[in-house]
């Protein structure tokens, strides 16, 4: 009897190791890229941390922004990389609970006009239009609009599709400002960078997050948050953070996205979700 029991036992043990080591969580990833390009930068770091965590992470997107948006507020997403507004509209609302952000990133935009144009503080913009890539794109467009709403300059938005645009439209005058953010205006040409200035850099916030919905348990969660710190401690992992641009990852909690909270992007009049 004892031996069946001990048996017993270790069957019961053997196959909650076995259900524990291959969990299924779906990673949704906000898509800023074509599915493909996603898929093979995000592949190999998913798939070292299913390893080291012994579970099974498996990509996944969507085909653009309201697609994306629409799956997470259906709790589609077991785990999702999102923006920052992203984060802070579904840990309201679905109770998404973020687990890491990028260490030692702050997001920030900027506000160009022609080098030699007229304007030289944001107050002179009263009134004017001001080229933007898309409105939901959060630091070149969302950031921006919501600072001017908060200080209470009216102005009109037109929309024209990337950073590249925005520049090359406020260079040629058609604009009397864009905005953007500081890596694209820095690769631009530089028959178009000449022609520009930066008029306005605005506060930095907090980066995207990766976040957890909240059927994943707390122990998962612990797992995921030290596995994903720990990337960045090895040459192999640091290997698959450059691949997607990041230098490493830190423990989140809610709160540090209340400087997005404070901004109210709900309250901007243009849809949010034409963009990333």
């Amino acid at each position: 009897m004892v031996s069946l029991l001990l048996c017993f036992a270790q069957t019961c043990i053997a196959e909650v190791e076995s259900r524990r080591s291959t969990d299924i969580l779906v990673f949704g990833v906000v898509p800023q890229q074509a599915a493909s390009t996603l898929a093979k930068a995000w592949g190999p770091l998913l798939a070292a941390v299913s390893q080291n965590a012994k579970l099974d992470l498996r990509f996944a997107t969507a085909p653009d922004i309201p697609t994306f948006e629409s799956r997470l507020a259906r709790g589609e997403y077991d785990i999702a990389y999102m923006n920052p507004y992203h984060y802070a509209q579904f840990h309201q609302s679905q109770g998404y609970q973020a687990l890491v952000k990028e260490k030692d990133k702050k997001l920030k935009g900027i506000i160009v006009v022609a080098k030699d144009g007229p304007y030289h503080t944001l107050d002179a913009l009263a009134g004017k239009t001001i080229a933007f890539p898309a409105p939901g794109a959060f630091a070149a467009s969302m950031i921006p609009r919501a600072n001017l709403k908060q200080r209470n300059i009216d102005f009109t938005a037109k929309f024209v599709g990337s950073h590249d645009s925005v520049y090359l439209a406020v260079s040629q005058g058609l604009f009397e400002a864009g905005g953007g953010v500081g890596r694209t205006f820095n690769n631009l040409p530089v028959e178009i960078k000449s022609k520009l200035r930066i008029l306005w850099t605005t506060p930095k916030y907090t980066p995207h997050a990766i976040a957890v919905h909240p059927r994943v348990s707390a122990s998962t969660r612990k797992i995921l948050t030290a596995e994903l710190e720990a990337l960045s401690a090895s040459p192999q992992g640091q290997a698959l953070l450059d691949t997607l641009g990041f230098s490493a990852f830190k423990a989140a909690q809610n709160s540090d996205w209340d400087d997005v909270r404070a901004l109210k992007l709900g309250e901007l009049s243009i849809p949010l979700k034409e963009g990333n």
